[in-house]
């Protein structure tokens, strides 16, 4: 492996104008195929094996045309103080605007007039007219969203407060001024690790490239992969923050390379070898975890972490591959003008003058912990868990309308439903009698209607509608509770208990769907994936590492640390979003359950990327103990050229996510906020102070593997121990016998 990119390093710095070209056309081409793209034909949730998927998909065999699926929209009218809606005036409002609606797109399914359909509040302040579409959200043309747009804005102009809500109007998540903060601070933190504008810049440069090309064909592919919008988003976030990351640990080692007095060529190839090897193997990780998600058999999570591994690749070829070639452009100014000058005093003093420098930050952290191991393994532990203490706490659920921003309108309209009817009519649940089994089948429906009528919870239950064979018929059951609660999650587990019974009574079937009922499912389908992701994603990783560390102990420690990160993040995210702790400071304007799939996606994206401070700090500790260090003095080392590199990294990932807690989308806040605490937590308590400790305690026994296993195992020579070999034993003519100028390729 280290050899391969050791001449692909050197390939890429000799036709460095040929590489970058490639690149440039990768974008461009990507570019084009995202500006003629089409909008997304699909972004509906589809659940294999649910009950609520079930339904639906029953529901459009006996309900043809009926579509189940399709956008919803709620206009929602409040009268005027003193006022009802009942008032002939403001009726007259509300039935010109039902007209409206229906002649605003031949998209409209169908309208429901709230006089004839029960939704008037019971003091008449309030009342609603719900919208269906025959397509959902994502198909829905533009001509559809601006009559109902302007349906609304005429009956407002009649002295109605008048709000939208429902998904028909679904908008890509505005990410905010604070994601452009967080690539200032990585920029920040780059020009001040590198003391170079020149170098600071390679990183962002090759990352936005990379970005550019993943979310340019994301868009491309949009229509015939049926991505949604949060894919492009969680691409960029994983994208940008590894790519950055990839790039700078290339451009470290390769200063750190001509630093030892290495012509700029074989500088390339001995970063890309070294440096390039753990880029690989810190990426094939993060591929795992992503492409992991598609066990969870959620068609949306699967194409997320497709699409997001889908950048990580793409961020690991451009650090093998343009990183050097872009070295090779930038001449010396990867070294700021102070650092030059400093380095060309200490190769002109020779060799000796190393052993002179001052230890840095990072080795008087190691030191300090190989003093006190035992003390700093406590502290870390128990700190972490304390954070961690929350998270038993956690309750999960899909976020509604509720945990909108309070200006937005999808947020007025909610809470004015809730105002004027009770919350549950923000979700209602729909229930599904499949009666084709049953001898009477309006019978079995009104046994099932007086039954759920019964059940603690429920506000109310509407007749039953058949369709035209006869055969099924589905019911709206009102909760007394908002849609994303315990308690409705709770009324749907009642109701489905009762099924059993009503099909020994009647021989009818009964499906509870509906959006909250799907959501319900899909926070169900989450937790039972969990254990099994788990287990797949650190059982593949801890083998990967196996074979990168040549240990047994290496890889557990750093399973077990990435696990203890991870529960801890998670405890955060309960604190904040569902306990409301610091809320205001974050913007959460609604506490609630944490988004389901938050805790398999926080596994999913955190091990990836923890695993890249893993591979990218011990590989160095590795590296000095196979050529002849102590263990102790090996631990000393990798500190001594990876903390700094790593802290700065870790600063950059963390800003890169905090940027997106700025989002107007609570879950793509949740999942900004739950990556950077995650990565702060992972790489500044975890690999920075309890892997150190660790090793410290274990000693020699850190890097035990049993010989059977030893000689199983392939050789993948991460650490460059073979390159290293093989270059001592070639003349240092034939390494430089391809470049004419060589002479001129020194520092």
């Amino acid at each position: 492996m280290a050899t391969f990119l050791y001449k692909l390093g050197r390939f890429a710095f000799r036709r460095r104008g040929f590489v970058a070209l490639i690149w440039v056309a990768l974008l461009a081409v990507a570019g084009v195929g995202a500006a003629t793209a089409s909008q997304p034909a699909n972004d509906s949730f589809s659940i294999p094996g649910t009950e609520a998927q079930k339904a639906f998909d029953l529901l459009e065999q006996r309900f043809p045309g009926g579509n189940a699926d399709g956008a919803t929209a709620r206009v929602v009218f409040r009268a005027p103080s003193g006022e009802k809606m009942t008032d002939p005036d403001n009726k007259a409002v509300v039935t010109k605007t039902v007209a409206d609606l229906k002649a605003s797109s031949p998209q409209v399914a169908s309208v429901a007039d709230p006089y004839r359909a029960r939704a008037v509040s019971k003091d008449g302040s309030t009342a609603y007219i719900l919208t269906s579409y025959k397509v959902n959200s994502m198909e829905l043309k533009d001509p559809a969203k601006d009559g109902l747009k302007e349906a609304g804005e005429k009956a407002e102009k009649s002295g109605l407060t008048v709000q939208i809500g429902g998904d028909a109007l679904q908008e890509m998540p505005e990410t905010g001024s604070t994601e452009i903060i967080g690539i200032a601070i990585s920029a920040v933190v780059l020009a001040i690790t590198f003391g170079s504008l020149v170098a600071a810049g390679l990183p962002l440069m090759t990352a936005l490239i990379g970005v550019g090309i993943g979310i340019s064909s994301i868009t491309a592919l949009a229509t015939t992969l049926g991505l949604s919008t949060t894919t492009s988003t969680l691409a960029m976030m994983i994208g940008l923050a590894v790519g950055i990351d990839y790039a700078l640990f290339i451009v470290s080692r390769y200063r750190a390379e001509l630093a030892e007095g290495r012509d700029r060529e074989e500088a390339a190839g001995r970063a890309v070898g070294t440096a390039g090897s753990a880029v690989v193997f810190a990426g094939l990780t993060v591929v795992i975890a992503l492409v992991g998600l598609a066990v969870v058999n959620i068609p949306m999570l699967t194409k997320m972490g497709f699409a997001a591994a889908g950048t990580v690749v793409i961020a690991v070829l451009i650090a093998i591959s343009l990183i050097p070639a872009v070295l090779g452009f930038a001449g010396k100014r990867v070294f700021g003008r102070k650092a030059r000058r400093r380095l060309e005093e200490r190769l002109a003093a020779g060799p000796d003058a190393s052993a002179e420098e001052k230890p840095n930050m990072g080795t008087r952290w190691a030191r300090f912990v190989l003093r006190r191991p035992l003390m700093v393994l406590l502290v870390a532990v128990l700190g972490l868990g304390a954070a961690a203490v929350p998270a038993v706490s956690l309750e999960l659920g899909l976020p509604d309308d509720g945990s909108q921003p309070v200006s937005s309108q999808k947020r007025q309209a909610y809470d004015a439903i809730s105002d004027g009817f009770g919350p549950g009519y923000n979700g209602p649940l729909m229930v599904v009698v499949d009666a084709k089994g049953s001898d009477d089948a309006k019978g079995a429906a009104e046994q099932v209607r007086k039954t759920i009528t019964g059940l603690d919870g429920v506000a109310g239950v509407s007749p039953a509608t058949f369709n035209k064979a006869g055969d099924t018929a589905t019911l709206t059951v009102i909760s007394k509770y908002k849609p994303s609660s315990i308690d409705t999650e709770n009324l749907v587990g009642d109701i489905r208990d009762e099924a059993s019974g009503f099909k020994a009574d009647t021989g009818a079937e009964v499906l509870v769907t509906g959006q909250t009922g799907m959501n319900i499912d899909i926070s169900q389908k989450l937790n039972d994936a969990l254990v099994p992701y788990l287990v797949l994603v650190v059982g593949l990783a801890f083998l990967l590492l196996m074979v990168v560390f040549r240990s047994v102990l290496v890889p557990l420690k750093a399973a077990l640390g990435f696990l203890l990160s991870v529960v801890a993040a998670l405890g955060a995210v309960v604190a904040v979003f569902q306990w409301g702790w610091l809320a205001d400071v974050f913007g959460v304007e609604e506490t609630g359950p944490i988004m389901s799939m938050m805790p398999i996606f926080m596994i999913g994206v955190v091990f990836g990327l923890a695993m890249d401070y893993e591979v990218f700090l011990v590989t160095r500790m590795r590296e000095a103990y196979v050529h002849g260090e102590r263990p102790g003095q090996a631990v000393v080392t990798g500190f001594r050229h990876g903390a700094r590199v790593v802290t700065a990294a870790a600063v950059i990932m963390i800003s890169v996510f905090a940027g997106f807690i700025g989002s107007s989308e609570s879950m793509i806040k949740m999942i900004g906020f739950g990556l950077a605490t995650a990565v702060l937590f992972d790489a500044f308590v975890v690999r920075m102070a309890i892997v150190p400790a660790v090793l410290a305690l274990l000693g020699k026994a850190a890097w035990w593997l049993p010989r059977w296993l030893d000689r199983a195992l392939p050789n993948v020579d991460v650490e460059g121990e073979g390159l290293r070999k093989q270059l001592e034993a070639t003349p240092a003519a034939q390494q430089h016998d391809s470049d004419p100028d060589a002479e001129l390729t020194r520092v």
